[in-house]
């Protein structure tokens, strides 16, 4: 599935949803990062059934090393959509791919 998913975002077979682009903007994160988090990613999480659609989250790091992840459809979608960006804190996530016990 992930080698799907760079395929489309290096086809820019992909789009934000308008909360990706809120959320990235609140959080600084820039299309350059998105770009090399894709590169270097693995999918964490799978949503199958998820309510809107199949989906995934994805964690890579960017060439600064920040950690990032990346909840978007599965490549089935054409174009692959990015539901959200945000930086994993470290006090829910373990070693940023695995949450927590609450």
């Amino acid at each position: 599935m992930i080698i799907t998913i760079r395929r489309r975002f290096a086809r820019l077979e992909y789009e934000y949803s308008q909360h990706a682009v809120d959320q990235s903007i609140r959080r600084r994160i820039l299309t350059h990062e998105v770009k090399e988090v894709i590169e270097v990613d693995e999918v964490i999480e799978n949503y199958p059934a998820d309510k809107y659609g199949p989906s995934c989250l994805i964690f890579g790091l960017t060439a600064d090393r920040r950690p990032l992840h990346m909840h978007c459809s599965y490549p089935e979608r054409n174009p692959v959509k990015v539901i959200t960006l945000y930086q994993p804190d470290p006090n829910e996530w373990a070693d940023f791919r695995r949450r927590r016990p609450q």
